[in-house]
């Protein structure tokens, strides 16, 4: 699943990106550090993995979307 950088805390690996759809998903440190990245910057399409559904959706992976 594509989604777009809306926010990221360095010094926790935590933030948001924003679905398609406008929707703010926030990602915590394990799935920051799954993906392999160093730093995450506002606006930057990246590829997700989620899992779960509704109010229980978490993302499980952020990285960059390559092309």
């Amino acid at each position: 699943m594509q989604a777009t950088a809306y926010t990221y805390d360095p010094e926790t690996r935590t933030g948001q990106v924003l679905l398609d759809d406008g929707t703010p998903l926030p990602f915590d440190a394990p799935a920051f550090d799954a993906g392999g990245l160093r730093l995450l910057r506002p606006g930057q399409r990246v590829r997700i993995e989620t899992e779960g559904g509704g109010d229980d959706l978490r993302v499980t992976l952020v990285t960059l979307q390559t092309f």
